[in-house]
């Protein structure tokens, strides 16, 4: 089922025509979770879809209909769906057992990989989600400075905590959310991407910053894009003042290159938190940083210093399974070009869908770096073209968009239409995987849905 199949019907009907099952699936869900959900980015009108297997760099739904795939696990597989050396790894792992309430030789492997291949990584500790990983580089920087104060930037996310939430999509005047006290709100500083002196004025007006945290390729994986001139910023002032700097690598780590982002920028900061694609597709985290940070939670050096030390619990911290997984991709991925190859179809398909662009005279753009991309749908009618597009100065205009809706909303609707998925940015994570198939694919669906658009009055 496609567009073309229904050639006289909106994208909406015609997604509604080709997926009953999903339909069906997600109205019992609704009666049973709030909006029928277990993660609001799968949030979508009229409904998400629902899969039911997937290979490689594509997937099927329960009503039969193949995508490719740029979800692509919340961006934890780049190495594709059921890669077959990480599918062994894990099915070893499941029948020596699943839990073992214990230290296992695994989880030394595993942080034994992550310290080789990540700068920052001196010693390593394993949490169960990236959430978490947030949470304890947080604790760790006040522990380690004695200092209060956290530094975010607007549109970053770095997990629900509760520092974690005004500011991302929403409170950009740093105000509480709904369900946080007003004391955690007032001990976070929000500033915006770029700006070197509301940096600036924020390190001479507040001694007490015990962190900075920021997504290093910018906000949803570059696309409100960071310079490396303000990272190469933030590391100095970071430095003068005694302040812990955390790049929040959870989508970029092993992503942009086996050392993460801060190995392809070649700026090293005091702590990292990964998670996605360090377990191999399955749940876990870990943060990682210098000896002397990560010490408050070591029993034997705070009880020497006299120091309270850290405590930290995680029923499914460093999981057997996980640990299979992860070592087996980390493996992969440090010992192949996988994401120079994911990293090369990105900037190859953001040309291509450019000159789509182009071609319909639509003042839209496809943006990003390294292995992802961003359709910039240009609500506000600036006079952009699509192959120079430049996405810093957007940055405001970003922040204020809601996403998934209107346009942007109908996009994802006709992509899926058209065989592909991208989640609600719209953006897309890319995979070792994806090939000259999934490339064609892609270009004509976006064509196809471009024009589809266009007959809707959504696009002139």
């Amino acid at each position: 089922m496609s567009a073309s199949t229904l050639p006289n019907a909106t994208l909406t009907a015609a997604y509604e025509a080709m997926t009953p099952g999903s339909a069906a699936l997600a109205a019992k869900a609704r009666g049973l979770m709030p909006s029928g959900l277990a993660h609001d980015s799968r949030h979508m009108d009229p409904y998400p879809i629902y899969v039911d297997r997937a290979l490689g760099p594509v997937k099927w739904d329960v009503d039969g209909n193949r995508y490719v795939d740029y979800f692509g696990g919340h961006g934890a597989l780049i190495l594709g769906h059921n890669n077959p050396t990480v599918m062994a790894a894990i099915h070893a792992a499941l029948e020596r057992g699943t839990h073992f309430g214990a230290c296992h030789e695994q989880e030394v492997r595993w942080a034994e990989l992550i310290t080789q291949m990540v700068p920052s990584a001196e010693r390593a500790r394993f949490t169960s989600s990236g959430t978490e990983a947030t949470l304890m580089a947080l604790r760790l920087a006040r522990a380690y400075t004695g200092r209060s104060k956290l530094v975010r930037f607007r549109g970053h996310f770095h997990g629900w905590h509760d520092h974690m939430t005004s500011g991302q999509s929403n409170h950009y005047d740093g105000t509480a959310t709904s369900g946080v006290v007003n004391g955690i709100a007032d001990s976070v500083l929000l500033c915006d991407p770029n700006d070197v002196d509301g940096i600036t004025r924020l390190f001479n007006d507040h001694k007490d910053i015990a962190a900075v945290i920021l997504e290093p390729t910018g906000a949803s994986f570059g696309k409100m894009p960071i310079l490396p001139s303000f990272l190469t910023l933030l590391r100095d002032l970071t430095k003068q003042a005694g302040t812990v700097l955390i790049f929040d690598e959870i989508v970029t780590g092993f992503r942009v290159s086996p050392g993460g982002a801060q190995a392809a920028l070649g700026i090293t900061p005091d702590m990292t938190t990964l998670a996605k694609i360090m377990a191999g597709g399955l749940p876990g985290g870990v943060v990682v940083g210098r000896k002397d940070i990560m010490d408050w939670l070591d029993f034997k050096v705070t009880k020497a210093a006299g120091q309270e030390k850290i405590s930290h619990q995680g029923t499914f911290n460093a999981n057997p399974i996980s640990a299979a997984a992860g070592i087996a991709a980390l493996e992969i991925i440090a010992a192949t070009d996988a994401c120079a190859r994911a990293n090369a179809f990105g900037e190859t398909i953001r040309t291509k869908m450019n000159e789509v662009l182009e071609e319909e005279k639509v003042k839209w753009a496809v943006h990003g770096s390294y292995s992802g991309f961003h359709v910039y749908t240009n609500s506000d009618g600036a006079d952009i073209v699509p192959s120079a597009f430049d996405a810093v100065p957007f940055i405001a205009k970003m922040l204020n968009k809601p996403r998934g809706e209107g346009v942007s909303g109908q996009l994802r609707v006709g992509m899926l239409v058209n065989g592909v998925d991208m989640n609600s940015g719209p953006s897309a994570w890319i995979s070792a995987m994806h090939g000259p198939e999934e490339m064609a694919t892609t270009v004509e669906a976006f064509r196809t849905t471009i024009r589809a658009l266009k007959r809707e009055g959504m696009v002139s």
